[in-house]
């Protein structure tokens, strides 16, 4: 799988990154260890030797099986990860209130953008990855109650120590970039993008492009909705999130799951997945660099990859535009 460089780094990625949200376990029913280092493993054996992680994924829990996984690998992989979400201490600008850790112990989610804990978070996932560096580190979601340079001149300490390579931002709008980038180079930000959620190409990608910033889309499948295999009688792990969100609801997941079969045929004739001809059509966009595609296993990160081999014609995106301009949704 070729490589990407990060714009204005000399960080090199791969356009399908492994995905590590789901073998945090937390809102995914859960994840076993043995399975999801194997599933890593697999992915760096087979070209996806980049990986994008989080201390909030499973509150350590995908940061340290990623570092399981990478043990002795570390000069092939890239990693990525992230900081500003705590559960361990209480802020001003709260996340997620009352959610369970996958022990079921209750705690709630705080933003936090201030410098000390920028750096001690950095140090908490270099301890957990069992690395001395991270290649990308991202501010996951934005906080309001930290000033943005306080948080972008812990990016700076943090790259003069050498502790990161290049520094990012994830579910950042438009202006908050802007912002953050009057006190610190951005290479990217990474945010939310699929077939049925396109809300970043009327502002984001335009100024990503126009300002040679790379986009990072985690959740390309919808969160597996689009892998097609996910129908209204699907059965969900307790614990599981997503059939509280609105795609998993009706009139949605039937609507969803209809365009799909309409564009199954295609995939049929490249002896291909639906999931596949997904994760393709959506690298094909404008000014996407990167696609996140999660997996909790081997044969789904086989899956995952063998998209990257894929092509589809003019035409072919022609038809799939126009069932998807007419599939119908309710959020």
């Amino acid at each position: 799988m070729e490589k990407i460089t990060l714009p204005g780094t000399d960080v090199k990625i791969t356009p399908l990154t492994f995905g590590a949200w789901a073998i945090g376990g937390w809102f995914w029913g859960g994840a076993e260890e043995k399975e999801s280092i194997q599933a890593i493993e697999c992915a760096i054996e087979n070209g996806m030797t980049t990986i994008d992680t989080a201390p909030i994924y499973g509150f350590g829990q995908s940061e340290e099986f990623v570092g399981k996984a990478i043990k002795g690998k570390r000069d092939k992989v890239e990693i990525l990860t992230k900081f500003g979400l705590r559960w361990d201490i209480v802020s001003n600008n709260l996340h997620i209130e009352k959610t369970t850790d996958n022990q079921g112990n209750e705690l709630s989610v705080y933003r936090t953008g201030r410098k000390e804990s920028v750096i001690k978070e950095c140090e908490n996932s270099l301890r957990r990855l069992g690395t001395d560096y991270i290649d990308l580190f991202q501010q996951h979601w934005p906080d309001t109650d930290t000033p943005v340079e306080e948080t972008m001149e812990a990016l700076e300490i943090l790259k003069t120590q050498g502790k990161i390579r290049a520094g990012g931002v994830s579910n950042f709008t438009t202006e908050q970039m802007e912002e953050a980038e009057k006190h610190f180079s951005l290479a990217s930000n990474q945010v939310p993008y699929s077939m049925v959620f396109r809300n970043i190409e009327k502002d984001l990608v335009p100024y990503c492009i126009d300002n040679n910033k790379a986009i990072i889309v985690y959740s390309p499948l919808q969160r597996g909705i689009l892998t097609g295999k996910i129908t209204p009688d699907y059965p969900f792990e307790p614990g599981d999130h997503r059939p509280k969100t609105p795609f998993y609801k009706e009139p949605n997941i039937t609507n969803i799951n209809q365009f799909l079969n309409e564009i199954k045929p295609i995939a049929e004739e490249k002896n291909a997945t639906l999931a596949q001809l997904v994760i393709r059509w959506t690298l094909y966009q404008p000014g996407i660099t990167c696609l996140l595609v999660g997996a909790r296993n081997e044969k789904q990160v086989t899956e995952n990859i063998g998209a990257a081999a894929l092509t589809i014609s003019e035409d072919e995106m022609k038809i799939i535009n126009s069932k998807l301009n007419n599939l119908s949704l309710k959020l």
